[in-house]
């Protein structure tokens, strides 16, 4: 049964001046806010191993933010912005990324109203050869509400499309920072372990991880893993709706490997799961109830939003998991590609992640009520009303924290 919560109940007051514009010049010098057994203090995120028990899994989200706003211009010199969100021709990322000389993306439309229909031209002079070169086009094929409008991009010169968007394409860095994309962003605005391109937000927890810190955390007997859930533009849709239950959730790509799952089974039952980012606890939650499809049907499909509270699920995760390593070996797969729209909100029941290292979210989002969830009763207030009273930074570029499950 869809929660009756409202969103109202999820706010508290950030000041504009305590989001984060710009990262600190060291990743890891950020402020670490530690939530355990009820109670709270603050490290340096330099720290981190120290904080977390041995033996435990971190799971790490490695997909890579690609640079998906590019700029075109029409005959009549109004300037129109493209932001790619997911593939459609190709559907594939991997295949639409190797495309060389036509693809198509469903996007969010700049100055729609401007552009009726017909093709545009990519937005550059001579101080862009490289530009130039792909004499990169855009036809409008479809033209729907919000993210629903489709492109057709084509180009010259046999540059993969990765290619095209590498030297064409800006960073998009979040609305809520209230600038435009700075060389820094190209590096800051990326995980040092980012691999798998497809996300237009960065799964900024990520983002205060050094190779020290990294190396740390091996030295402490920490083992690292990793999953890929492609971050979409609907991280950053606002909770509109006075009930979470009349929000429509985004839903967004993810993968996991048979290895990975493997290890996830075998783990000590005494051992924790740590997820690095709400987005690796989406996709790491999202596996049991795939699990789940699988006891059922015999295959799993999606996981839909509200699909965690349609019933009581009396299945153990060794069932759910075991269930779907049978799936995989039966289908032969190597890894399992899936999609999941899970929204995780105060009543949910955690099956996977013990502990979550993530950022401070914006007020009434469904990140928040993630934290809620996670923390458990009001924790989040007295979490936020310490990082706000103790100098944290916030949002994407803002400081830390390692929350244990309530």
């Amino acid at each position: 049964m869809e929660p009756k919560i409202k969103i109202a109940d999820f706010t508290y007051n950030l000041p504009e001046e305590r989001i984060a514009k710009y990262p600190l010049a060291q990743r890891d010098d950020s402020k670490l806010l530690i939530f355990e057994g009820g109670d709270i203090s603050e490290r340096k995120f330099s720290n981190l191993s120290a904080i977390l028990p041995s033996g435990s899994m971190m799971v790490f989200n490695n997909t890579k933010v690609v640079p998906a706003r590019l700029m075109f211009k029409k005959p009549s010199g109004a300037v129109i912005e493209i932001f790619c969100l997911e593939p459609v021709e190709p559907n594939d990322y991997a295949l639409c990324f190797s495309s060389v000389t036509e693809c198509s993306w469903n996007v969010v439309i700049g100055n729609a109203k401007r552009w009726k229909s017909g093709e545009v031209n990519f937005l550059c002079d001579e101080s862009h050869p490289g530009a130039l070169a792909l004499n990169l086009r855009a036809e409008l094929i479809y033209k729907g509400d919000n993210n629903g409008s489709v492109v057709k991009f084509k180009w010259d010169s046999g540059a993969s499309f990765s290619e095209v968007l590498d030297i064409c394409g800006r960073i998009p860095i979040p609305p809520y920072l209230k600038r435009d994309t700075e060389s820094l962003d190209l590096e800051r605005y990326q995980t040092l372990y980012a691999k798998v391109k497809g996300s237009v937000a960065a799964p900024t927890a990520g983002l205060h991880f050094t190779e020290n810190v990294l190396d740390s955390l091996d030295k402490a007997g920490i083992v690292r893993n990793n999953v890929c859930l492609h971050v979409g533009a609907g991280t950053f849709v606002p909770v509109k709706s006075e009930l979470i239950s009349d929000h429509k959730m985004h839903t967004e790509p993810f993968s996991v490997t048979k290895e990975f799952l493997e290890s996830l089974l075998a783990l000590a039952p005494d051992k924790k799961v740590i997820a690095v980012g709400t987005t690796s606890t989406r996709c790491l939650e999202s596996l049991y109830f795939l699990g789940v499809q699988c006891i059922k049907n015999g295959f799993p499909t999606s996981v839909s939003q509200w699909e965690p509270y349609s019933e009581e699920f009396g299945y153990t995760l060794k069932e759910s998991l075991s269930a779907l390593l049978k799936y995989m070996e039966r289908e032969n797969l190597a890894s399992l590609t899936a999609r999941t729209a899970i929204i995780i909100v105060p009543s949910y029941k955690f099956r996977v992640v013990d502990v979550l290292v993530t950022n401070f979210h914006q007020p009434q989002s469904t990140l928040l009520l993630l934290i809620s969830a996670f923390t458990g009763g009001d924790n989040w207030k007295r979490i936020y009303d310490y990082a706000l009273n103790n100098d944290f930074r916030f949002l994407s570029y803002g400081d830390s924290s390692v929350l244990f499950r309530q």
